[in-house]
């Protein structure tokens, strides 16, 4: 999470979409069935196949593009469960996708939320990760940042 000054949102142009879309290919391709299609559809549905894709460790830790599209799935279940936005954060660093509750300056980065971890060689509990970041974003949103 993140709330830099420094920091300029804007929406998804065009290109973005399209390299979400993409990104989120890759994980959908692993999707065996059209019961896991099915649940796929649902924010759980969606933690489930990342946490299946991480468990048989079909990518490696230097595989970070792949993980960082395991990154754009986990934030599209904060976009559906949370009522979160995806956005574009620009700033020293670059231009990067992340997701945010709109009016507020809670920013979360997804594509990375995993690979670091995973690069780092750190066990993630994808359901633990979600759960802990969604109650952190739910206090933030009390306390009205």
């Amino acid at each position: 999470m993140a709330n830099e000054q420094d920091q300029k949102l804007s929406d998804l142009t065009d290109a973005d979409e399209l390299r979400l879309r993409d990104q989120r290919a890759v994980v959908e391709a692993y999707l065996q069935n059209e019961d896991a299609k099915q649940k796929y559809q649902t924010a759980a549905g969606k933690l489930g196949i990342v946490r299946a894709i991480l468990g048989a460790n079909v990518f490696t830790p230097d595989q970070t593009y792949e993980l960082q599209c395991l990154g754009v799935v986990f934030g599209d279940a904060f976009v559906q469960e949370m009522e979160l936005e995806w956005t574009m954060v620009e700033d020293e660093y670059g231009r990067d996708p992340a997701v945010w509750v709109p009016g507020t300056s809670i920013i979360l980065f997804p594509l990375t939320i995993i690979s670091k971890r995973i690069e780092r060689g750190e066990p993630v509990d994808v359901f633990d990760l979600f759960n802990n970041a969604a109650a952190k974003v739910a206090d933030l949103k009390q306390q009205g940042s």
